[in-house]
C-alpha cells in the first residue's frame, strides 16, 4: 500500500461543480472512525468487496463507493465529432453525478472523512473504517463498495541490447509495421490528432517529445489542459505530488510516449506518429496506482481541465489514450469490473482506449486484468522482430469475469523497443507496454489520413483488424485453435500500415448525412438564423457530408435544414442522417416537378424512392432534410 498524508480531504459542497480538488479539514481519520455508528450484530452487506472488509479490520482504508444510478449513454454513438460526442457524454455524466451524489457527499462531510467525487463513473473515493463501509453499502443509492488497493504496474524488461543506444534513424519496429512506406510516404504523420497517455508521467522537454507536446506552442509553454497529476499524496517521490508540470518518476511513461510521437528532428525517429501532439496524466506513484488514480486520469481525458481542476473542456479531449499498465487480482484488484463503466464511458465519448495485454504469458487466459479484459478496450499483445508471439505476452480468452471474451485484439512489436527515457536519453525495453503505443500511434495515423475515422473507435478498431497480418500458432486456448483468425494468441494479427478510403468509414461524422445515387452533389447546411448563416459542406466519394466540419455552429435541440442537391445516377434515392434527429425529408425531382414528403420522426434514414419519387439517371434532384441537432 502506498503511504498517504494523514489529513482529511473534503470535496467542495457544491456538487454541481464536481471538482476533483479537495480541502483539508481538522479531524484525524482515527477520531472520525471512532465516532461512526457501530454495527454490532448486523450482517455485513454482500455488496462489499472482501478486500475492503479485510483492509478495514483494524484501520481505515481506501475504497470506491459505486452508486446505483449510472448515466445512460445509449445513442451518443451518433455524435461523432469532438464537440457533439465528447460534450454530450460529459454533460450526461456530470448531470447524473450532480443529481445523485448530494446526499452521500453530505453524509461523508458529516463524518469528516477523506473523499473525492468522480463523474467518469458515478462514484466516490473514500478513506474510511469498516463501520463506514458497511453503513454506505447498506444505502439504497449505493450499488457496490469496491477495493482501491495500491497496484503494481507490470514492469517492462530492460533488454541487454542497451549497449546499442546510438541514433538508429527510423526504428526497426516502425519499419516492421510498414509506417514509413505507407503513411509517411503519403504525407500522413498524425497531424491534427491528439494522443493521450496515462502512465508514470512524462519527461515533457525530452528532445524527442518537447516539440510534440500540446502544451508547447512554438516555445510558449502552458500546462493547463495538457497535463494532470492524479497522485495527490505520498512520500519521497522525485516528482512530488500534484506536480504542476509533466514529470516522470519511473522512465516508463516517457518510453511509451516516445514510441507514439517521438522524433528529435534528427536521427532519433522513434515514434509511429511524429506529426501528432500529446497530452499526459500521471496515474502511478513510481509504478504504483489504484483504480481511483486510473479513473481520475480517464475523467480528465474526457474533459481536460486547467491545473486547478477547473473549467473542463471536452473539446480538448484526445482522440486516443494509451494505457500501458495493469490492475492485477494478485495485488488486490479483486473485482474485474471495478473500472468497466469508466472505460465504457471513455469509449462512448469517442476516444479509442488502447490497453496493453499484460506480461503474464505464455499460459492461456492470462489476459486477466482491468482494463485489458474489457470489450471497450483495444487490447494489444507483443511480438518480436520476427513477428513471433513474445513468450511473456498474455493470451486469451478472458475467463476472470466469466465472459470468455477473445483477447488480445491485436499484436504489435514489443521486444527490444528503443525509445526515450528521462534525462534526454534512450533505452530498449520489452513488454506489452511497448506494444500498445504502436497501436495508439497507428490510430493517430489512420485518423489523420481519413478524418471520418475521428471519434469513431468502432471504425478504427475494425479497420486495424481487417488489415492486420494474421500469424498462426500451434497453441490452443479455451478450445479455440491458434490457427483460426482471430485467435487467443495473436488476436486478429499484427498491425500493418494501410491507407483507409472513404468506404472504410462506417458512417459520416455528426451534423450531416449521406445520400445514394447522386452525382455532382453539394450539401447546403442552414442554421436557425436562416440562409445568411448557411455553409456549403463538401460531399465525398461516398456521398457523405459533414455540416459541422464545414463550419455550421448549432446547439443541441436547434433546428437544422440540410439541402442535398445533385444529379441522379440511379433510381434509388435514399440516405442516412448522423448527429441530427430527423423530422422530415422533402424529395424533389427538379426535372419533372414531382415532390414527395418522407416523415422521419427522429429516424436516421430516408428513402425518397420508397415514398414514390421517380427519377431517371441525369434528372436534377433535391433532398431537403429537416431535423434538430443532437
Amino acid at each position: 500500500m502506498r503511504q498517504l498524508v494523514d489529513v482529511i480531504h473534503v470535496t467542495e459542497s457544491d456538487t454541481m461543480n464536481l471538482r476533483s480538488s479537495s480541502t483539508v479539514a481538522a479531524l484525524a481519520c482515527a477520531v472520525v472512525a471512532a465516532s461512526l455508528p457501530a454495527h454490532a450484530g448486523a450482517a455485513t452487506p454482500a455488496n462489499i468487496d472482501p478486500w475492503v472488509l479485510e483492509a478495514t479490520e483494524n484501520a481505515s482504508a481506501e475504497f470506491i463507493v459505486f452508486l446505483d444510478e449510472q448515466a445512460d449513454l445509449a445513442g451518443v454513438d451518433k455524435k461523432r465529432t469532438r464537440r457533439k460526442r465528447g460534450a454530450a457524454v460529459h454533460r450526461l455524466l456530470t448531470e447524473k453525478a450532480a443529481a445523485t451524489q448530494g446526499p452521500l457527499l453530505e453524509r461523508l462531510r458529516e463524518a469528516g472523512v477523506e473523499h473525492r467525487a468522480y463523474w467518469i463513473a458515478n462514484m466516490i473515493w473514500v478513506r474510511g473504517s469498516r463501520a463506514l463501509a458497511e453503513e454506505l453499502a447498506a444505502r439504497r443509492d449505493v450499488a457496490h463498495i469496491y477495493a482501491n488497493p495500491t497496484v503494481q504496474m507490470a514492469p517492462p524488461q530492460v533488454h541487454p541490447a542497451d549497449l546499442l543506444l546510438g541514433p538508429q534513424g527510423i526504428e526497426q519496429s516502425l519499419q516492421q509495421i510498414g509506417v514509413p512506406d505507407t503513411f509517411w510516404a503519403n504525407g500522413f504523420t498524425g497531424e491534427g490528432i491528439v494522443i493521450g497517455g496515462q502512465d508514470t508521467g512524462y519527461d515533457w522537454d525530452h528532445p524527442a517529445l518537447i516539440n510534440h507536446y500540446r502544451g508547447n506552442d512554438a516555445g510558449t509553454v502552458d500546462h493547463n489542459y495538457h497535463w494532470h497529476d492524479s497522485i495527490h499524496s505520498g512520500f519521497g517521490n522525485p516528482c512530488g505530488v500534484d506536480s504542476p508540470v509533466p514529470c516522470d518518476d519511473n522512465d516508463h511513461g516517457t518510453h511509451t510516449m516516445g514510441t507514439m510521437v517521438g522524433d528529435d528532428g534528427g536521427s532519433n525517429q522513434i515514434g509511429v506518429a511524429p506529426g501528432a501532439t500529446w497530452i499526459g496524466c500521471r496515474n502511478m506513484d513510481r509504478g504504483n496506482g489504484t483504480p481511483a488514480t486510473y479513473s481520475e486520469c480517464f475523467e480528465w481525458f474526457v474533459a481536460p481541465t486547467d491545473l486547478n481542476g477547473q473549467n473542463p473542456r471536452p473539446d480538448l479531449a484526445p482522440h486516443v489514450i494509451n494505457n500501458s499498465w495493469s490492475c492485477p487480482t494478485s495485488e488486490g484488484c479483486t473485482d474485474p469490473n471495478v473500472m468497466l463503466t469508466v472505460v465504457n464511458n471513455a469509449r462512448a465519448a469517442g476516444i479509442v482506449v488502447v490497453v496493453s495485454a499484460g506480461n503474464s504469458g505464455s499460459g492461456c487466459s492470462t489476459v486477466n486484468t482491468p482494463a485489458a479484459i474489457y470489450d471497450a478496450s483495444t487490447t494489444v499483445g507483443s511480438v518480436n522482430s520476427f513477428s513471433e508471439i513474445s513468450s511473456f505476452s498474455s493470451r486469451g480468452p478472458v475467463t476472470v469475469d466469466g465472459s470468455n471474451r477473445l483477447k488480445p485484439d491485436l499484436v504489435a512489436p514489443g521486444e527490444n523497443i528503443r525509445s526515450s527515457v528521462v534525462g534526454g536519453g534512450y533505452a530498449r525495453f520489452s513488454g506489452t507496454s511497448m506494444s500498445g503505443p504502436h497501436v495508439a500511434g497507428m490510430t493517430a495515423l489512420l485518423m489523420s489520413s481519413q478524418s471520418c475515422l475521428e471519434r469513431d473507435p468502432d471504425a478504427v478498431e475494425a479497420f486495424m483488424k481487417a488489415n492486420a497480418q494474421f500469424w498462426t500458432s500451434t497453441q490452443n486456448c479455451g478450445g479455440i485453435p491458434g490457427n483460426i483468425q482471430p485467435s487467443p494468441v495473436y488476436g486478429y494479427g499484427e498491425i500493418r500500415s494501410a491507407l483507409p478510403g472513404v468506404a472504410d468509414c462506417v458512417a459520416p461524422i455528426g451534423g450531416g448525412g449521406a445520400g445514394l445515387n447522386l452525382g455532382s452533389s453539394i450539401a447546403i447546411c442552414i442554421p436557425p438564423s436562416g440562409a445568411a448563416g448557411r455553409v456549403i459542406a463538401e460531399v465525398d466519394q461516398a456521398l457523405a457530408f459533414n455540416c459541422e466540419a464545414a463550419g455550421l455552429d448549432v446547439n443541441s435541440g436547434e433546428r437544422v435544414i440540410m439541402v442535398l442537391r445533385g444529379t441522379a445516377s440511379g433510381t434509388a434515392l435514399q440516405g442516412t442522417l448522423t448527429g441530427v434527429d430527423g423530422q422530415v425529408a422533402v424529395c424533389r425531382n427538379q426535372t419533372t416537378g414531382q415532390s414527395v414528403n418522407v416523415p422521419l420522426s427522429g429516424a436516421d434514414a430516408w428513402d425518397c424512392s420508397a415514398a414514390g419519387l421517380s427519377a431517371a439517371p441525369g434528372d436534377s434532384v433535391q433532398q431537403i432534410l429537416v431535423g434538430t441537432a443532437e
